[in-house]
């Protein structure tokens, strides 16, 4: 198991996995959390794949991150391109979730608006928890048939998904700790909606060149402040823990 230190706030050597996630304790029951792994040039990808780019270290805390979820969201492109098969956590951790007064295991929840996905892929057929799919009013009805025999499929929009509904329809069904893995493109829509709370980065000792996107895409800008909450080190990687900063206060 790779080593993680704490640099700041409080410096730790070798933190245990009981003690990373306390450091990413989530601080309410409703928040949306980021997890993305950059180069120091800022590309997102190496040959089209994230998970390319991040090393031991952030692989744990992958894995760790999961187990504070009570949904896992991902776009639908980001699925297929990973190569997502059924999300199980392993035994232990869901003797951890149910212990912390969580459901042993989180939902899985894709965002697609055309529909392209596969009913009898094994992230729906194999899923230990029924998994949802957000759409458009206006996707295919056909597939929309289809996908309704092994997931739940909620309208979250009319031709667009609009993230604050997304974000509602968790909360409605009792899932308000959501977690995202990516991608950019869902990244920029979350963005512009303004519901993201917190982003955890893993800078990756490399630099990449090339043309891979930055972890996040919208056609317009969309500035968000945030303030750090936490460094780590594992290797020569850095996991960056940041929180939406608060508005200014009013004159």
């Amino acid at each position: 198991m790779p080593s993680i230190n704490s640099l700041w706030p409080a410096p730790a050597a070798d933190l245990t996995d009981e003690q990373l996630l306390q450091h990413y304790a989530m601080p309410g029951e409703d928040w949306l959390r980021l997890n993305f792994v950059a180069s120091l040039d800022g590309a997102a990808a190496r040959d089209g794949l994230s998970g390319a780019l991040g090393g031991e270290a952030d692989g744990r805390v992958f894995a760790l991150l999961r187990r504070w979820a009570d949904v896992v969201l991902l776009g639908a492109g980001t699925a297929r391109l990973e190569g997502y098969d059924a999300m199980r956590l392993p035994d232990q951790a869901a003797r951890w979730r149910t212990a912390h007064g969580l459901a042993a295991q989180p939902v899985f929840a894709l965002v697609s608006r055309r529909l392209e996905l596969d009913p009898a892929a094994a992230l729906f057929a194999e899923a230990p928890v029924r998994p949802l799919v957000l759409t458009v009013a206006e996707a295919p009805a056909t597939r929309r048939a289809a996908l309704s025999e092994v997931a739940d499929v909620l309208v979250a929009g009319e031709d667009e998904v609009d993230p604050r509904t997304v974000r509602a329809l968790l909360r409605e069904r009792g899932l308000g700790r959501i977690h995202c893995e990516g991608g950019p493109t869902l990244l920029g829509a979350l963005l512009e909606a303004g519901v993201v709370d917190e982003l955890c980065l893993t800078l990756a000792a490399t630099l990449e060149a090339g043309s891979a996107p930055r972890i996040a895409h919208s056609p317009q800008a969309a500035p968000t402040a945030m303030q750090l909450a936490g460094v780590l080190r594992g290797g020569e990687e850095l996991l960056l823990r940041y929180t939406r900063a608060a508005p200014p206060a009013s004159a």
